[in-house]
């Protein structure tokens, strides 16, 4: 599965980065709002992760952009904006979730799987060869019913041969 993450800060974008690696996502980054808006044009997400303040484009203004287009990408907003008025203002512009930093990791990764849930018509079908079965949905693989388990590096050339 593809994610888009827009978010300017460094520390935040290797964290998330390696944390969503390790779960066999594939990232594209990118650090303001105009960059985001030129990559959820040119390429087919399963999820955009999108801070509010963001140079060039803020994160409302392009989670309004991208709705009013017809780009329907599950987007959780990461931000430190924590009050009502702008969660309001988040979903309002059309996103799926919020998440206020900082954020337990866990909490978010839970959020971002029940997000991709939702999106269920665009996930990707069972990926079957003779006693191998990889499901690109939960990235899982088993072979003879038995689980897998393999370094994100090799789930990915597994994914790209099925």
């Amino acid at each position: 599965m593809r994610i888009l993450l827009i978010e300017d800060d460094d520390l935040i974008v290797e964290s998330l980065t390696k944390a969503l690696t390790e779960q066999h996502y594939v990232v594209d980054v990118a650090t303001d709002g105009e960059t985001g808006w030129e990559l959820a044009e040119a390429f087919v997400y399963n999820l955009i992760l999108l801070d509010v303040v963001l140079p060039k484009l803020d994160g409302f203004s392009l989670c309004q952009r991208l709705r009013s287009q017809g780009n329907q990408t599950p987007i959780l907003l990461l931000t430190a904006q924590d009050t009502s008025t702008s969660k309001v203002t988040g979903l309002d512009a059309g996103a799926d979730d919020y998440l206020a930093k900082p954020f337990d990791m866990s909490e978010w990764l839970a959020r971002m799987r029940a997000l991709l849930r939702r999106g269920g018509a665009s996930l990707p079908p069972l990926l079957e060869w003779r006693n191998l079965q990889l499901d690109p949905s939960t990235c899982e693989v088993t072979c003879n019913g038995q689980p897998l388990h393999l370094p994100p590096k090799e789930y990915e050339l597994l994914e790209l041969l099925g």
